[in-house]
């Protein structure tokens, strides 16, 4: 930090509510619905949606929205799996020999909308408030339109060759056959008519009460005009969905996964996204005394990095959909198994590449031989997208989500203005790895919303875009709290340090032994001391969202203030009273 600067924004501190999300007007959405009188969970379904429509190039209501909520009134933690599934038709032998080996963009990966029912699934069952009033600073976003951010027009030029052949994509995206340009008015007429004819659904349905109307609602989604919009358009581009796999489709409500850090409890999603690694680098790090090592030290970065190449050969050989795979995650999250897996790092030496799996299976009382799945190294670029938001109320309920999915590598379906979610470019088609393709299967998600607990009670939800990446700048952003001192804004800024040295979790899975990226606000001696280590250094810009965009709000009890932090990363802000 520059000297004299706690943080280049100040926190936004509140006293009844706050929000902090990936877009400032989702935030403002938010904030709207607490102002109404909504709850955490309303004003986040609010924000999220939001998001798919202030930032299409990063996430869809059409894509997946996995979500981690406190219910204050009931004192329990839930979370949605807003992933969806490959088609029940789907076949790797079948799939690998159409494709040639590939997963290409477009149709042929599509899976189920997830982020749809997500949202409503929360809404229903721990909101106060009608889909038609949470959703309407989105229809009003989409209708009268927003200015278009620098960063969703870059995205934009990045991937112009394939929106121009998508003419549902192109037509708003990219009118006259440019893209836009930035401050250029983005309206969304057809998404807003999507919401609009939802709404009326759900109103013509009141006589079954808020629950049952939201339902109808949802039905309308994913049993009427819009899954028959979604299904021919699919089958027309060559995917596989049916309207028999649309109607099948549900999210599921789930026990979160849970490990605790010191005094702090942390509350994830399950194996069928990264993050119980969340938990399992954390683990490894409590054997450590990472504040003596000094913040962003040469030991603390080389300590924190090598956790994480741990984590990620463990995600590696056995993350998958628990439906389909049998994932020793007892043995993964249990803190003996964090103090067996701490000898495989070498305190003076980088692994050159991705550490050998674990063997977790005996720390949960069972012996058998490890799924250990190699990996070749592989050059090549990640998938942008993703974007986060988070809540808390005056009541104490919260609220994390992490929604996802774009439109530039998937197309919008016309007349709908959104996409069909592409999310089977987080799939394998290795038939020993845990993640690879099936019928009726959940990709492998990175999107990974998290909770932190101090003392029973709820402390922090935080999250962030970012692929592989959310892992590591979650972790470096709890540490930055919790054993650095800094407040929520502070720990979000500080420089950041991500290893790709394991394989991408996007089709084609790039993997880039030993490399390990720095933002340059990071002390050049503190790079030289790292790649003499082992480490392939290589040197960001001082701030780079490839870094992550994370936010999060702290809440503070011995104040009684509410603490919130948005990434200048990204376009996040956060806002409340």
């Amino acid at each position: 930090m520059a000297q004299g600067v706690r943080s280049y924004r100040s926190p936004f501190m509140g006293t009844t509510h706050v929000v902090a999300s990936g877009h400032y007007l989702a935030a403002q959405a938010g904030y709207r619905i607490l102002e109404q009188g909504g709850n955490a969970i309303d004003a986040g379904v609010a924000s999220g949606i939001a998001l798919n429509v202030t930032l299409p190039h990063l996430t869809s209501f059409g894509g997946v929205a996995p979500i981690v909520l406190y219910d204050a009134g009931a004192d329990k933690v839930v979370t949605i799996s807003g992933l969806g599934r490959w088609p029940q038709a789907a076949d790797l032998e079948e799939f690998t020999r159409e494709h040639g080996g590939d997963i290409p963009v477009g149709m042929p990966r599509s899976v189920v909308p997830a982020a749809c029912d997500a949202w409503l699934t929360a809404l229903r069952g721990y909101g106060t408030m009608t889909f038609g009033e949470v959703v309407a600073p989105s229809i009003e976003l989409a209708e009268r339109g927003f200015p278009a951010s620098y960063n969703m027009c870059q995205a934009i030029e990045s991937q112009r060759d394939f929106i121009v052949g998508c003419p549902g994509s192109a037509e708003t995206f990219m009118p006259g056959g440019a893209p836009l340009s930035a401050g250029q008015v983005v309206v969304q007429k057809d998404l807003a008519q999507v919401f609009r004819q939802m709404a009326e659904v759900e109103y013509a349905n009141t006589h079954r009460g808020r629950p049952g109307a939201i339902a109808a609602a949802r039905d309308f989604f994913y049993r009427g005009d819009i899954a028959q919009k979604m299904v021919g358009f699919c089958q027309e581009q060559g995917g596989m969905l049916t309207m028999d796999d649309f109607a099948r489709f549900g999210v599921k409500e789930e026990t979160p996964q849970s490990g605790t850090y010191g005094d702090y409890t942390l509350y994830t999603c399950g194996p069928w996204c990264q993050g119980p690694s969340l938990v399992q680098i954390l683990n490894l790090l409590e054997g450590y005394d990472l504040r003596s090592m000094g913040h962003n030290s040469v030991q603390y970065l080389h300590t924190l990095v090598e956790a994480v190449k741990l984590a990620f050969s463990d995600r590696h050989s056995y993350y998958g959909d628990p439906d389909l795979v049998e994932v020793p995650l007892a043995g993964l999250l249990s803190k003996e198994y964090a103090a067996h897996r701490r000898a495989a790092l070498d305190p003076a030496r980088a692994h050159p590449r991705m550490p050998e799996a674990g063997d977790p299976w005996p720390f949960q009382g069972e012996a058998r031989n490890g799924n250990r799945v190699e990996a070749e190294p592989l050059s090549g670029a990640s998938e942008p997208d993703t974007s986060y938001t988070c809540v808390v109320d005056r009541w104490g309920n919260a609220f994390s989500a992490t929604p996802s999915d774009s439109f530039l590598t998937t197309p919008i379906v016309p007349g709908l203005g959104m996409i069909i979610s592409g999310r089977g470019s987080q799939t394998w088609l290795d038939p020993e790895h845990p993640s690879r393709l099936a019928a009726w299967k959940r990709p492998r998600l990175t999107p990974n919303p998290a909770m932190v607990f101090k003392g029973g009670k709820p402390f922090m939800p935080f999250g962030t875009p970012g692929g592989d990446m959310q892992v590591p700048a979650m972790v470096q952003m709890l540490l930055n709290i919790v054993e650095f001192g800094m407040d929520t804004q502070q720990a979000i800024e500080a420089p950041r340090a991500r290893s790709q040295s394991f394989p991408d979790s996007f089709w084609p899975h790039t993997y880039l032994p030993g490399r390990l990226n720095l933002e340059s606000r990071i002390d050049r001696e503190v790079g030289d001391a790292l790649a003499k280590l082992g480490h392939d250094v290589r040197w960001w810009p001082e701030w780079n969202s490839g870094a992550g965009g994370l936010c999060g709000i702290v809440i503070d009890r011995e104040r009684g203030i509410l603490v919130g932090g948005a990434d200048p990363r990204r376009d996040s802000y956060a806002v409340g009273w």
